[in-house]
């Protein structure tokens, strides 16, 4: 039976929209996703991020900002997959999912990409369980993937979705990959802190 730390029963929030300019995002994140990480996978290991992306477009460049964010800071719960450098995008998604699955046992997927929203949205991160649907939003059939998705919403959809992408602020962006990257990081710390007993 999965270990569930003490810390992480309490009941979450029914809303999982995490808005960024609140000053308890990447406490609220890391509550969310720790919980979440532990009632699926239990002992923690084989833990992937798939931050999925490019720089070629503005608003499409939050899973790569956060997976080469994320690559410099001291970690070792995560197994990055997606930066600027190497980003995992429509080209490449089929077979860096393949790659994953072939070189970690049983690996628990956490995908990270950037969606397009309603106007009231934009700005949040949500944390769902189950898979995304990279490109939906620009009408792309790619593979879904990830056990636990992260869904940051950059801009409004529902017309010329290419043109928005390409319009989005950076800004916005970046602040929103800072959360997710915080929030990352206390969510190992946290983890690692309360599985630490167990070893």
């Amino acid at each position: 039976m999965p270990f569930i730390p003490k810390t992480l029963k309490t009941k979450k929030p029914e809303n999982n929209k995490i808005q960024i300019d609140d000053p308890q995002a990447a406490a609220l994140f890391s509550w969310d996703l720790a919980s979440r990480i532990f009632k699926k996978h239990g002992i923690i290991n084989n833990v992937v991020l798939l931050c999925i992306g490019t720089d070629r477009s503005t608003g499409d460049c939050l899973g790569p900002l956060v997976g080469s964010k994320f690559s410099q800071l001291n970690q070792n719960l995560f197994h990055i997959y997606g930066t600027l450098d190497e980003p995992v995008h429509a080209c490449n998604l089929k077979d860096k999912i393949d790659f994953i699955n072939q070189t970690h046992n049983n690996p628990l997927i956490i995908a990270v990409d950037a969606c397009l929203g309603r106007l009231e949205n934009v700005g949040c991160i949500s944390i769902e369980n189950g898979s995304l649907r990279p490109g939906a939003g620009v009408n792309k059939a790619l593979p879904p993937v990830g056990d636990i998705n992260i869904a940051g919403v950059v801009n409004v959809g529902g017309f010329m979705e290419y043109l928005v992408l390409q319009n989005t602020r950076l800004n916005l962006v970046m602040k929103m990959a800072d959360v997710i990257v915080e929030g990352l990081l206390k969510t190992a710390w946290e983890l690692k802190k309360e599985q630490a007993p167990c070893l």
